[in-house]
């Protein structure tokens, strides 16, 4: 009797043990995916940064490279998708005024991002830029410096003196004391290299990174650094977005390698 009672006892405990495994088994499942989704680690590849889908305000001198990191960021945060509104940066300014539903802002300059900073968080700049002079194709007017600039002959195009560009090409152009009147005054930087593509203007100032876009319709001058003036490119989360974490993960990947590598490709300088 006692043989039997310990023979039912060792395979009651067998079949115990055997129900048990597959719970424990569906427990860890469970508490691994949980941690997976809240981590956005495990075996796959996305990202710890929040999904969402993020509307960025950016300089029109960002338009090509933006498309291509944006692409990038994507890529590397499944789930996230990234929408670029490109302008003026004082156009852009106005829309966050306007209270314009977007989630982060790059502007090509920091006077204009400081003049929001009770709209935005804490800025970082995330490239640097310089002007040159941009012409026709073969430089057909033999535009060789600042000063060919003040030919009256000479059909020359900026920015309007609000746009950063515009700012910082009076600048360049008082400091040596140069006197240009402009055909017209534009309202982005695009706009002006638009202008000489066209051959609507013998010549105009623009950053180098958007020469460098369109070097099969125009040459680009290269200004002396003692001539010339640095652009600084501020990026910030706004306090308005409704995605305020996805928005910050995507202003801090700016400065990650990753994104620097692809700015400095298209000619951007470091902070």
């Amino acid at each position: 009797m006692s043989l039997l009672l310990t023979r039912r006892r060792a395979a009651s405990a067998v079949l115990t043990a055997a129900l048990l495994v597959p719970l424990a088994a569906c427990g860890n499942d469970d508490s691994g995916t949980a941690k997976d989704k809240e981590t956005g680690s495990g075996s796959g590849t996305a990202s710890a940064a929040p999904k969402a889908d993020l509307t960025v305000l950016a300089a029109s001198s960002l338009t090509d490279v933006f498309k291509e990191a944006g692409a990038a960021y994507e890529k590397a945060n499944p789930g996230t998708k990234v929408t670029f509104s490109f302008a003026g940066s004082q156009e852009l300014a106005a829309q966050v005024k306007q209270g314009a539903p977007a989630d982060a802002l790059v502007t090509a300059d920091t006077k204009t991002m400081d003049g929001l900073s009770g709209d935005t968080g804490k800025p970082t700049v995330i490239a640097k830029n310089r002007l040159v002079i941009a012409t026709g194709e073969g430089n057909p007017e033999k535009v060789e410096n600042l000063k060919d600039l003040a030919d009256p002959k000479l059909k020359v195009v900026l920015a309007a003196p609000e746009v950063p560009v515009g700012r910082y090409s009076q600048q360049i152009l008082d400091a040596q004391k140069i006197e240009v009147k402009p055909v017209s005054q534009e309202p982005n930087v695009r706009a002006v290299l638009s202008k000489v593509e066209l051959g609507e203007a013998d010549a105009g100032l623009v950053y180098k990174t958007d020469a460098a876009t369109a070097t099969d319709k125009v040459d680009a001058i290269e200004i002396p650094d003692s001539e010339n003036a640095i652009a600084s490119y501020p990026a910030a989360t706004l306090k308005a977005s409704k995605h305020s974490e996805a928005a910050a993960a995507f202003v801090a990947w700016l400065s990650t390698p990753e994104a620097q590598k692809i700015l400095q490709g298209a000619g951007f300088q470091q902070p």
